[in-house]
């Protein structure tokens, strides 16, 4: 039995460390552990009603995780009762999650059941707003001669046709003058683009249907040339371009940008990413193209491209460089914003210092009277 005793002392030890990780590890586990079916509508601690509010109404800013400092909405002149309203409104809604900044702070958030702040979304067609972007960079650094340059340049296949009158300016005010179906005919133009084998070559053979810069007809097809065109002359890939342009100096790191079958990213309608870097992207447009001092967009372009180049009635609004642009509200806020199929918008109203963004699962214009009757009401 003398011979067995250590071996039993050594059997019992290893017993009693396996059982004390095992406990160690379900005390971690229920601790991390957040249930994902309660909605998540938030305001900065310093915005809620009674002793807590006026508590801390006087403090400063505090850094979120992610760069954006928050403050209490009553310290920019809006009223927190009003915001609290949207966010019961919203609880019923198929919006995802909202985003208020003011005076470039976080003043207000609500994300809806199943997402919070590091849910990442599919903005559809603001991807477009990006593709501006990039190409007014682009024309900055001499990679682009002129927006009246042919995009035969780039597309030899339309040389000596009547497609090669098609500039780049054209592509960016949807006036190609090429055939497209996406506002008519069920967007067959649209969903046929996502199943062709070659993008680029099923957009350039749509016949030519109108004078080119004569007739808007709103045509993803149009971006996704313009992102083939900057993939053509910018150094590397365009989405390292991106990151090296925009997105790493501004912390934007939950984008997602898809790609064509080709490996040109989609320009039109392909990227993804948080609700609060969205809101960055709008706050370098309100801030006319810099971060944090240093100019990433050229302030020209951020004025030409978000200035209305076709007036166009509608709930849209006016066109300009891939930007829509009209008033909004009792006080007619003028507003240029980024607009993405089924309820995305990264709005930016400049007379308030304002940028608010929704991700939505709706009908196109659904969040328009969330934006105007409390957001903007809010505004005191």
């Amino acid at each position: 039995m003398k011979k067995f005793l250590p071996l039993l002392l050594s059997v019992a030890l290893l017993l009693l460390t396996l059982a004390g990780c095992t406990q160690n590890i379900n005390s971690n586990s229920s601790s991390q552990s957040v249930p994902s079916s309660q909605a998540q509508s938030t305001l900065p601690a310093s915005s809620q009603t009674g002793a807590q509010s006026s508590q801390s109404e006087s403090s400063q800013p505090v850094a979120s995780d992610n760069q954006w400092q928050e403050d209490s909405p009553q310290n920019h002149g809006m009223d927190a009762q009003i915001l609290q309203n949207l966010h019961q409104a919203l609880l019923q809604t198929d919006i995802h999650s909202m985003v208020i900044i003011k005076d470039g702070v976080l003043v207000d958030e609500f994300y809806n059941e199943g997402y919070d702040e590091n849910s990442v979304f599919r903005l559809n067609s603001c991807s477009k707003s990006f593709t501006s972007a990039l190409g007014g960079i682009a024309l900055e650094e001499g990679l682009i001669p002129s927006l009246d340059e042919s995009i035969g340049t780039y597309f030899p296949q339309i040389l000596g046709t009547e497609k090669e009158a098609i500039t780049i300016r054209h592509l960016l005010e949807h006036k190609s003058g090429l055939e497209w179906h996406e506002w008519t005919r069920n967007g067959e133009s649209f969903f046929e683009l996502n199943q062709a084998e070659n993008w680029v070559d099923y957009v350039l053979s749509k016949p030519l249907v109108a004078t080119p810069g004569t007739q808007f007809t709103y045509t993803t097809g149009g971006t996704h040339l313009l992102a083939a065109i900057l993939q053509q002359v910018v150094p590397g890939t365009l989405m390292e371009y991106a990151t090296e342009h925009l997105f790493a100096p501004m912390g934007m790191d939950s984008v997602h940008w898809r790609e064509d079958p080709q490996g040109i990213l989609d320009g039109g309608n392909g990227i993804e990413m948080t609700a609060r870097d969205a809101a960055k992207f709008g706050q370098l447009f309100l801030d006319d193209g810099q971060w944090k001092g240093q100019q990433l967009v050229p302030s020209a372009w951020v004025e030409e491209s978000t200035t209305a180049q076709e007036i166009r009635d509608g709930n849209g609004g006016s066109y300009g460089y891939q930007w829509w642009r009209r008033t909004f509200g009792t006080g007619d806020y003028d507003t240029f914003f980024a607009m993405g199929a089924m309820g995305q918008f990264i709005f930016v109203t400049p007379s308030l210092n304002m940028v608010t963004v929704f991700t939505s699962n709706t009908s196109q214009f659904f969040p328009y009277p969330y934006f105007t009757d409390y957001v903007l009401e809010a505004c005191m």
